[in-house]
């Protein structure tokens, strides 16, 4: 007698399932401008791309405020912190963890080829908003390699392999163009927090860097991640441009106020047109268009 094609999975099939919906919850709560790009990539992709970010958001509040809130000091912290990059890389090796967002990550870092070249620099960059409050153009940039540019890398990872019998690795072009799309988020990110990270956790992620310098880095390194979007595939290449455009209009808002009274955000009507602009197969905006 065949399988009843409508039977819920069970076991591991039902964990892996509870994984990625645990996943899904984190990304949805915490940011619907990346929800609404997910939804984008294609049903091959798009859970993957879910639990990279789901683990990184976790990661990133025990340093940002919450675990702060809940009583913990810096040395607690570092250890919390320790702890999940202990579990993630044992999880990666092992196929399974009790922690459903760390599960879920690692199912996709088995099935896409993300190792612990990339997991572990992530977390140092995590560490470090614990340990340095004032940053130079070296720390910073170490800062966004860890805490930006590996998610790109990791995401890359996704869209190239996730399906696939065996993961490989990505071309230059595609891994240069991850990595500065990466850090020009992270940049416009770290523009408009600025007074924000400054007065609430008491960190300066700039330096001594002018806001005409991290606009011009931002311009240049969205041009760059723009020329290889069209070589993305298919199925992943409306949610990057539209991901691409909402931070190119993001970086023009950031120019255009110097001293905005409150974060500056790009209006819904504006966000869903761009993603209309990305859905209809157009290529990535001009910067400064």
């Amino acid at each position: 007698m065949s399988r009843r094609t409508d039977e819920q999975p069970t076991g591991l099939a039902l964990y892996d399932r509870t994984a990625r919906d645990a996943a899904t919850a984190v990304i949805t709560a915490y940011s619907t401008s990346f929800a609404l790009a997910c939804r984008m990539l294609g049903p091959r992709v798009r859970p993957h791309v879910r639990s990279v970010y789901a683990l990184a958001r976790i990661a990133d509040e025990v340093v940002d405020g919450p675990a702060a809130d809940a009583g913990l000091d810096a040395a607690a912290e570092r250890f919390v912190l320790d702890e999940l990059e202990a579990e993630t890389l044992a999880a990666v090796e092992r196929g399974f963890s009790a922690n459903l967002v760390v599960h879920a990550f690692a199912r996709t870092a088995r099935e896409c080829g993300i190792g612990a070249d990339l997991i572990r620099p992530f977390f140092a960059s995590m560490r470090t908003d614990i340990t340095t409050s004032t940053h130079d153009g070296a720390s910073h940039d170490a800062y966004v390699y860890g805490s930006a540019e590996v998610i790109g890398l990791m995401c890359l990872q996704t869209f190239v392999n996730a399906g696939a019998t065996r993961p490989t690795q990505p071309d230059r072009d595609l891994v240069d163009g991850a990595r500065r799309l990466g850090a020009a988020f992270q940049d416009v990110n770290f523009l408009r927090d600025l007074d924000h990270d400054a007065a609430a956790l008491g960190r300066d992620y700039l330096g001594a860097s002018s806001r005409e310098e991290v606009l011009a880095r931002i311009d240049a390194d969205l041009t760059a991640a723009a020329a290889v979007i069209p070589r993305l595939p298919t199925d992943c290449r409306r949610a990057v441009t539209a991901a691409h455009d909402l931070f190119a209009a993001l970086a023009d808002r950031l120019r255009r106020d110097a001293a905005p009274a409150a974060r500056v955000r790009v209006p819904d009507g504006v966000k869903a047109a761009l993603a209309a602009r990305a859905w209809l197969g157009f290529a990535p905006r001009s910067v400064r268009a």
